[in-house]
């Protein structure tokens, strides 16, 4: 059990059952009385949020968090499957969970797969990943003087944008956490 003095932002605490994580945090001490703990909490099964205020003496749940190193192997219908990095035991995980991380899957990464009672509840990429650029148009030779992109994609369907200088078949990087692109590796 937490209580009220350890809530920071980040934490991840249980409400009714649920895994919630602390987005804002705040100390409130009013002039009289008893000092209060504002929060904004989100749902990590839902994303859902709410704000909730806690008194000092309040107890607060401490969720059945498990994080496991897992090792992404490959796409079956709308399922993913990983593979536990000590076990090698697979575990399939739904697109539908991964959302727009499932276009920078790559075979073999490591990825953190967070449980919550037994069941996988977030997967974390690893925060730089690589890929091809499938289709794009020519950029204008010499127009660099701003910072101008154009439409790219990438050969599993994502779009994304990227600086003129960029062709088809040229290696980029991509930030996982945000799906943009951060810098060309190699020429085709």
């Amino acid at each position: 059990m937490y209580e009220a003095s350890d809530l920071r932002k980040g934490i991840k605490i249980e409400i009714n059952g649920d895994p919630w994580t602390v987005s804002e945090f705040d100390f409130v001490k009013p002039g009289k009385g008893q000092a209060l703990y504002r929060c904004k909490l989100k749902n990590m099964l839902t994303g859902s949020t709410m704000d909730r205020t806690f008194r000092v003496a309040e107890k607060i749940g401490k969720p059945d968090l498990e994080e496991k190193e897992m090792f992404y192997s490959y796409a079956d219908g709308d399922f993913c499957v990983f593979s536990d990095a000590e076990t090698y035991e697979e575990m399939r995980i739904g697109k539908d969970k991964l959302g727009n991380q499932f276009y920078f899957l790559v075979e073999n990464a490591e990825c953190k797969v967070l449980f919550f009672n037994g069941r996988p509840i977030e997967v974390t990429l690893p925060v730089f990943i690589e890929k091809v650029i499938a289709d794009t148009e020519p950029g204008a030779r010499g127009d660099t003087a701003t910072n101008v992109t154009k439409p790219a994609k990438l050969d599993n369907g994502y779009e994304l944008a990227v600086p003129l200088f960029v062709n088809i078949g040229d290696r980029i990087k991509i930030d996982t956490r945000t799906g943009l692109y951060s810098e060309r590796v190699s020429k085709a």
